[in-house]
Formats: C-alpha cells, sequence, structure tokens
C-alpha cells in the first residue's frame, strides 16, 4: 500500500479536492462492486457454460480475489516511484479494458483470465487513490476525506446484490462487466483532466515485481489444487503438485521479501505482534465470509428456484445490515476494545451460520423464519468484524504505516477469501453439487467453525503499546 510520506513538491499545482475525492471513490466502488456483483451473476454464468464444473467456474470470483490480494502491496510501492496519478490512471484503464474482455468473453477460460487481469488492475486502483487523496487533500480535511471513501468501498457491498440483479436479470450476466466500461471512460478523463502529473522523488526502489508474480503463482496454485481436489482426487499428481508447489512458492515469496527494500509482503509490519494477529485474524475471517457470500445465490437459485431479483432483494437484507453494523463499530474509538467487538462479530456470523445449517434451510424456502433472521445476523456480524478488524490495523501501527497497514489487512482478508471460495467449492462438489441441500450444511457448518476460530484470535488480539505506537 502507497506511504504516506509526503511526495509533492513544495508547491504542488492547484487541484480541486472535492473532484479528487469523487474521482478516486468512484474506482474504489469500481473495484469493490466487481468483488461483490458477480456473486449474483454466478448462477447466470454457470447457466451459459453448462459443460464446465461450477467448481472451475468458481475463478471467476476467486480469480480476482487472488491477485487483487497479492498486487495490492506492491501497487503502492510502484504509485510511490512511478506517480500516483500515473498508476491510477493506467490501473483504471486496464481495469476497464479487462471488463471487456470478460463481458465478451467466448468461454470460460478467456472469462477467468480476464478476471484474473482484472483484479490485478483493481490492486493498481485502490492505493493509488488513497495516495492521491493523501496528496490533494488538505491535511485538515484528510480524515474526512479517508473516511468517505472508505464508506465508498463499503457501500459498493450494499448495493451489489441490487445492481448485479438488476443487470442481469435485464441483460444478462455479460452487463455486469460491460457497465464498468462508460463509467471507467468517464474516470479515466476525469482524472487527465482534473489531476495534474507530480514526479515522485528519485531514489525510491521499484516493487518487487517478481516476487509478487511468484506470491500469485504461489497463492493460486493452493487455490487451484483446493478448487479441483475433488474432481481430480485428493491424490492425483496433479492436486499434490499444485498444493506443494505453491506452498514452496508461497514460502519463497515470504523469504524474498524479508530481505527486499521495497517487498511483495510488508514482513516489517508484523514487527507489530498486535498488527501479525489482526492479519491472521483478518485472513481467517475472510475465509468465511467470502465463502458465505457466494453460496448465498446459489441456495436461493439453485435450491429455493427463486428468480435472480427475488435473491438479490434478499441478500440486500444481509448487506444494509452489514451497513448499520460497521458504522457502529466504526464509532468503537477505543483501540482496547476492538478485540471485543471482532470476536463480537464472529460469533454472530458463526451463529448465523450455525442456523443456515439447520433444517430452517431445507429445500422449500423460508423467507420469514429463517432467511431474514439469518441474513440479519449474517449482516451484523460481517459489517462489526470487517469495520472493527480495519480499525485495529490501522491503530496497530504509527501514522506513517497507516495507509501500508489497511493495505496489508486488506490483502490478509483477500488471500482469506480465495482460499474460502476454493474451499467451498470442494465441499459442494464432494456434497453433491449446487443443488444438493446437504451440501450447503456442510458449507455453513465450516464456515460457523472458522469464524469461531476467528473470534478466538481476536480475543487474544494484544493490547495497544506505546511501543507500537
Amino acid at each position: 500500500m502507497t506511504s504516506d510520506t509526503e511526495t509533492t513538491t513544495a508547491s504542488p499545482p492547484k487541484v480541486n479536492p472535492g473532484l479528487v475525492l469523487l474521482l478516486c471513490s468512484g474506482a474504489t466502488f469500481m473495484a469493490f462492486l466487481d468483488l461483490s456483483v458477480v456473486n449474483i451473476a454466478f448462477v447466470d454464468i454457470l447457466a451459459d457454460f453448462p459443460g464446465t464444473e461450477s467448481s472451475t467456474l468458481t475463478w471467476v470470483v476467486s480469480g480476482y480475489a487472488v491477485t487483487f490480494a497479492a498486487f495490492l502491496t506492491p501497487a503502492g510501492r510502484l504509485a510511490d516511484t512511478l506517480g500516483r496519478r500515473e498508476v491510477f490512471f493506467g490501473s483504471l484503464a486496464g481495469f476497464t479494458v479487462a471488463s471487456v474482455i470478460c463481458a465478451a468473453a467466448p468461454n470460460p477460460e478467456v472469462l477467468i483470465a480476464g478476471r484474473v487481469v482484472q483484479g490485478a488492475f483493481a490492486a493498481g486502483m485502490i492505493p493509488a487513490a488513497l495516495g492521491l487523496l493523501i496528496q490533494h487533500i488538505p491535511f485538515e480535511n484528510l480524515i474526512k476525506a479517508i473516511g468517505t471513501w472508505s464508506a465508498v468501498g463499503g457501500f459498493s457491498a450494499v448495493v451489489g446484490p441490487i445492481v448485479g440483479g438488476v443487470l442481469v436479470d435485464a441483460f444478462g450476466w455479460r452487463s455486469v462487466f460491460y457497465v464498468n466500461v462508460p463509467v471507467g471512460i468517464v474516470l479515466v478523463l476525469g482524472t487527465l483532466s482534473a489531476m495534474p502529473r507530480i514526479h515522485p522523488p528519485a531514489g525510491l526502489r521499484h516493487p518487487d515485481l517478481l516476487g509478487s508474480l511468484i506470491l500469485v503463482l504461489g497463492i493460486g496454485g493452493v487455490v487451484a489444487a483446493l478448487t479441483e481436489g475433488e474432481n481430480w482426487g485428493w491424490t492425483d499428481t496433479r492436486t499434490l503438485a499444485l498444493l506443494i508447489g505453491g506452498v514452496l512458492l508461497g514460502l519463497v515469496a515470504l523469504v524474498r521479501s524479508r530481505g527486499h527494500e521495497a517487498p511483495a509482503i510488508a514482513t516489517n509490519l508484523w514487527a507489530s505482534s498486535r498488527f501479525a494477529v489482526v492479519n491472521l485474524a483478518s485472513l481467517i475471517f475472510g475465509v468465511a465470509m467470502f465463502a458465505w457470500l457466494l453460496t448465498g445465490p446459489l441456495l436461493t437459485t439453485q435450491v429455493w428456484r427463486w428468480s435472480i431479483m427475488e435473491s438479490a432483494g434478499a441478500l440486500s437484507i444481509g448487506a444494509v445490515v452489514s451497513m448499520v453494523a460497521s458504522v457502529a463499530a466504526g464509532r468503537v474509538s477505543d483501540p482496547t476494545k476492538h478485540r471485543w467487538v471482532i470476536a463480537l462479530g464472529s460469533l454472530l456470523f458463526a451463529g448465523c451460520n450455525f442456523l443456515m445449517a439447520s433444517d430452517l434451510f431445507g429445500t422449500e424456502p423460508r423467507f420469514w423464519d429463517a432467511w431474514v433472521p439469518a441474513s440479519i445476523l449474517g449482516g451484523a456480524g460481517l459489517g462489526l468484524g470487517v469495520a472493527a478488524l480495519s480499525a485495529a490495523a490501522a491503530t496497530a501501527l504509527p501514522p506513517l504505516q497507516f495507509a501500508a497497514g489497511v493495505g496489508m489487512n486488506m490483502t490478509a482478508r483477500q488471500l482469506g477469501g480465495a482460499l474460502g471460495i476454493a474451499g467451498m467449492a470442494a465441499i459442494l462438489t464432494a456434497g453433491g453439487g449446487t443443488r444438493a441441500i446437504d451440501a450447503f450444511h456442510d458449507v455453513y457448518l465450516a464456515c460457523a467453525a472458522v469464524a469461531i476460530v476467528a473470534a478466538i484470535v481476536a480475543v487474544l488480539l494484544p493490547a495497544p503499546a506505546t511501543a507500537e505506537q
């Protein structure tokens, strides 16, 4: 994630701070919307490629998450060395082109490849956007601007099911990618006209792109092994090669990062035990969260036979509750209380999953006495958990490392999400596929167990120490 260290000249060109905030928020909204909107489109994608295993098609979601996670940290460093506007502009343009590739994909392979590329460019937009805010927003308004920017990212999760449902119902799944094109063009043109080029200081090291590529291949190998293991066999040579190779590549990336001046993984941040534990909790929480978010649309459409719009409306309940809960969690300013908020959110989320694994969720739809209470529990748990984890990550580090800390925490959650989606695919495949209610119960039980582990890790979160601040 980009550094908070000032990289502007002594007299930076005049800009409109409000327009900068609008452009940065628009790009961030688009990047995070594409994390959630595809969940509701996933069912339509399955129907359009009937000869492809559903577990393989989960790469449409996890492929985005893998590259998004792996490239966040180096993208921040790249923004500092090449220029924040340049990286922001290039990432926006690349994201828009990748959206066209996804929308026009003639087969699953091209769609998945497009999503992988899209996730990499999305990773470039986020740290560059935060850096531009720091660069162009007056200090007295900066905290408020960053809060607004963060809220926009969270709001995308609320409107994601609604936007996705309307688009898919009216125009099909390809429209959730085509809609990025006019928005991306407007943001690209706005960036060129509203943001001047500010030359970064000389002497900064470029990011370790080789280490980042090794990290992507490592994460991808593990995710591929988990995704395809049930189809290939867990002792199949391909499964074992991907799993072992992925783990080894991940270790290589980790070791390489410890000795690199501009590493792919900011391991120096883990010197704070509080930050290290927060990242572990974020990774674990992300496993359950992403699996749950994708399982919901599959259950409502494949088992309960709801339409896309009915599913989108139902999913919006949890999204709205999540937004309200995240606002409530944001009001907890005492860092010593963050672990209890994270633990509470994790336990509420576990309760939601236990409920969804019960006989209340059978082959016949039950909206008021099953879906609504579960959505309220789940939404509240996610809102409290994610907001408190982000706040704990920020307060675990000195102010100059704030942006890097938020980025690393986001990386951990995305990595957990990629693993969670892969695990969900393996469980559904083993249990009979996307129309077997017992398979869904198994997924929800697994999510509940993982959420309880996240709660336990949260309770172990060290209190803020003066030495770490």
